[in-house]
């Protein structure tokens, strides 16, 4: 029996051995033949491991259609429709003799009727609606027509031309309002769709992407931006928008708000393309409260104008690149009042750095009035320290 059982064990051993060295060989002159045979035999991945089969992993595709996020969002964008009475004055000519011979009647400034259109956003079921404050500046009459056709006016709640934002109230209840309570995070990227009134094809679409994010007034065109638009920083993108469409409603893919849209760089530049902005939700949302509760919006204010501190202003030391100078004072105003002179740099508020003129505009409108804030910077290279308490900011000239 014994040796029954040493045969046996010789023989598996020469097998194994056979089949090692067949392997061997077999490896040597067919290399393909092993990823086959392990594949017959499900034994693939590492050490021996069988197969799990893991799928690939694929991005997720772009959608086909963006039909539910417009059907979710376009009942709640309406046509906006401005009639305003201009007064024309007569053209006066030098010489009674051209005068005479031009055509022209002379007479008394006369009055006609201008009409404007927008866009709007339905921001509450009792008939809330934002849009820019341009499209209803000097508006004798609002007419506002529904996603279903409905047409009824509206009144001008307030406006604001400081962020381009109105507020417009309609008659209504359980209307198709979009929400505006929830913050959305953007990326550039991202797709967006604008909807709107442009040139009186009321419910149009465009779809683009967010270009760019917190585009300062600082990117659009110097100072006189930084007064028109002293605390906002815009959502820009490729979506087409055209006149009629200011107002009207930045959408995402899901068709949630993300902003309100108000202007093309186009009508800057003419060698400008697909560069739209639109003013944040969560900027509209703050300015709608405001209006909703005060008629206006409440900033701070200094009273003083200022920009860019340049390098040796009020001596200021090369190593020091930030800050503004103070280039007026509004008389009794609370720069005035706290000893503040033209020329003076400023270089910081409440211990934080001023960096530049459109940092400080973000937050002196940004503070309440009543506010009392310390400045600290140069006069005359000598350093200096006050205090200052805000009022508040005055209406902005109309238009």
């Amino acid at each position: 029996m014994p040796s029954k059982r040493l045969s046996f064990a010789r023989f598996l051993l020469q097998s194994v051995l056979l089949g090692l060295a067949a392997a061997f060989i077999i490896g040597l002159l067919v290399p393909e033949a092993g990823p086959w045979l392990r594949a017959r035999l499900g034994l693939t991945g590492v050490a021996g491991q069988p197969s799990q089969n893991v799928p690939a992993q694929h991005p997720p595709a772009a959608p086909h259609s963006y039909a539910d996020a417009v059907q979710r969002a376009a009942p709640s964008v309406v046509s906006v429709y401005v009639n305003k009475v201009i007064t024309e004055r007569p053209i006066l000519l030098p010489n009674p003799t051209m005068q005479r011979f031009s055509g022209i009647t002379l007479g008394l400034p006369r009055q006609r009727l201008q009409r404007a259109q927008g866009s709007g956003v339905l921001v509450s079921p009792d008939g809330y609606i934002l849009t820019n404050h341009h499209v209803v500046a000097g508006a004798n009459e609002i007419q506002i027509v529904l996603w279903d056709g409905r047409v009824t006016a509206a009144t001008i709640v307030g406006s604001d031309r400081d962020t381009d934002l109105a507020v417009l109230k309609i008659d209504g209840n359980h209307l198709p309002a979009m929400a505006l309570d929830h913050e959305i995070p953007l990326r550039v990227g991202d797709v967006v769709l604008a909807i709107g009134n442009p040139f009186g094809l009321s419910q149009t679409v465009t779809q683009g992407i967010v270009s760019g994010l917190a585009r300062s007034q600082a990117l659009l065109g110097g100072p006189e931006n930084a007064q028109s638009f002293p605390a906002v920083d815009f959502i820009q993108t490729d979506a087409a928008i055209n006149a009629g469409n200011s107002g009207g409603a930045l959408v995402d893919a899901q068709g949630r708000l993300i902003g309100i849209n108000t202007f093309v760089l186009g009508r800057m530049s003419m060698d400008a393309e697909g560069i739209g902005f639109a003013i944040p939700a969560a900027t509209a949302r703050a300015v709608l409260a405001q209006i909703v509760e005060h008629g206006f919006v409440v900033r701070g204010w200094f009273g003083a104008e200022y920009s860019d501190a340049p390098a040796g202003s009020g001596n200021l030391p090369p190593e020091i690149s930030h800050g503004v100078v103070l280039t007026g004072l509004y008389a009794n105003g609370p720069a005035a009042q706290a000893g503040l002179r033209p020329g003076d740099v400023l270089l910081s508020l409440d211990g934080v750095d001023i960096i530049d003129q459109f940092d400080l505009r973000s937050r002196e409108t940004a503070a309440a009035p009543g506010t009392e804030v310390t400045l600290a910077g140069l006069r005359a290279g000598v350093p200096f320290e006050l205090r200052l308490q805000l009022a508040q900011r005055p209406a902005s000239r109309p238009g």
